[in-house]
């Protein structure tokens, strides 16, 4: 296989992950740096490390606890969860399912899948199981980008509330949880994301102990800024006079973009199914991990039909260890969120999903290790076949990303389903 290891042995940075393309751009690599050589900036509409050579001393920090570069998920899930019993190869290990909401009408209401992890978060810092947790928001001044920072107060979480469609890194985060002084900490990430973490986990003591849990979302993929700015013309608006954005607001939910001259207002199934996976990153076709399997609970939205679960805004939960089950179900007990146990089956409800993440996209790995490309290095590979079927779906969807990368090809897109 042409994994990464085997290229240029000379260069141990981060360096050949982005150079090839499989920068996940989660920024964990600038956080790890003591040389201070890593910054974190946006190139093709995306996140990117930036290496200083002068200040690069070649020690392979970065590299080592870089995600995009695979992990072993089977073996890692293994020793981190090595008391949990139930196994399900979409879900990875875990204790339950359930599926949920918070119980403030108006935090349920305003929040994307009803507000479960907001308001599970808040119970903890008011509970005093935590003293805050790596979240994400709006840039003020920018609102078409997301920062990370760490959340002290109720007000702080949520404040964090809503879907973010676009380019999230951690570094700025991670560099707040760097300088904080010893406690408990959560941090909320996409499952690429959850990879580098637990590998950060295991280089760096000062992160490690203070990382109390880790929440991970479901993710089927993310979006580069270019998604954001397509869909933002074509409503006849522009970045530049962007005052206010949300990707999922209001009941239909959709965009709702408000700028100088310009305010609208784009059903989510309107705009989000059609383009798909066309402003995915190309490393997001590689990745085999939906459910966040590393994290200690998973989040995201599920249809789930049940009489106990009735009203707008839904949130499924897989929770992975028995602490963090007992905290849920402690919650429960304060009526601060409502929660009821699921079946795998139901979990699973977008069983398509989870294939494509599963064996797709693996398939996608394996047929860069025939043809010797640079690709990431999994444990848990499924038994994958190459066909047609197989390189004409990569091809097809890469033709799609490209058309996505140019501007002045998007003409097309309305032409590509």
């Amino acid at each position: 296989m042409k994994h990464l290891d085997s290229q240029n042995n000379k260069d141990n940075s981060i360096r050949k992950v982005y150079s090839n393309d499989i920068c996940t751009g989660c920024g964990i690599c600038e956080s790890v740096c003591t040389k201070k050589a890593i910054s974190i900036v946006v190139k093709k509409s995306k996140f990117r490390p930036s290496v200083d050579n002068t200040k690069c001393s070649n020690c392979g920090l970065c590299y080592k606890v870089c995600p995009g570069v695979g992990v072993n998920v089977e073996e890692m899930s293994k020793a981190v969860f090595y008391e949990t019993a139930n196994y399900n190869r979409f879900l990875g290990f875990y204790e339950k399912c359930y599926a949920g909401y918070s119980t403030d009408s108006l935090i349920r209401q305003s929040s994307a899948s009803g507000g479960l992890i907001s308001q599970f978060l808040v119970w903890l810092l008011e509970a005093k199981y935590i003293d805050g947790a790596l979240l994400t928001t709006f840039d003020k001044n920018y609102p078409f980008y997301v920062r990370t920072y760490i959340a002290r107060t109720k007000e702080e979480i949520l404040a964090s509330k809503g879907s973010k469609y676009c380019p999230v890194t951690l570094h700025e985060g991670l560099k707040e949880l760097k300088k904080a002084e010893k406690g408990n900490y959560v941090i909320v990430a996409l499952p690429c994301q959850v990879h580098g973490l637990r590998k950060l986990m295991a280089v760096n003591k000062n992160i490690r102990d203070k990382i109390y849990g880790i929440f991970s979302l479901f993710c089927s993929g993310t979006q580069s800024f270019k998604y954001t700015e397509y869909i933002v013309t074509q409503c006849g608006g522009n970045l530049k006079n962007l005052e206010y954005l949300a990707y999922r607001e209001g009941n239909p939910t959709g965009m709702v973009a408000k700028g100088v001259t310009f305010e609208f207002f784009k059903d989510y199934g309107t705009y989000n199914k059609p383009l798909k996976s066309t402003f995915y990153p190309k490393r997001c076709l590689f990745c085999i991990d939906m459910f966040g399997e590393l994290s200690d609970i998973s989040f995201g939205d599920i249809q789930v039909e049940d009489n106990q679960l009735v009203g707008d805004g839904l949130s499924g939960l897989i929770v992975r260890n028995s602490m963090w089950h007992s905290l849920l179900k402690d919650a429960q007990k304060d009526n601060a969120i409502s929660l009821v146990q699921i079946t795998e089956d139901q979990m699973l409800y977008k069983r398509s999903m989870a294939s494509v993440k599963k064996y797709r996209n693996a398939s996608f790995v394996r047929l860069f290790t025939l043809l010797h490309l640079p690709s990431p290095k999994y444990d848990d590979m499924f038994d994958v076949r190459i066909n047609a079927k197989v390189i004409f779906k990569y091809i097809y969807m890469r033709t799609k990303q490209f058309v996505g990368n140019h501007k002045c090809l998007w003409f097309l897109l309305p032409k590509i389903k």
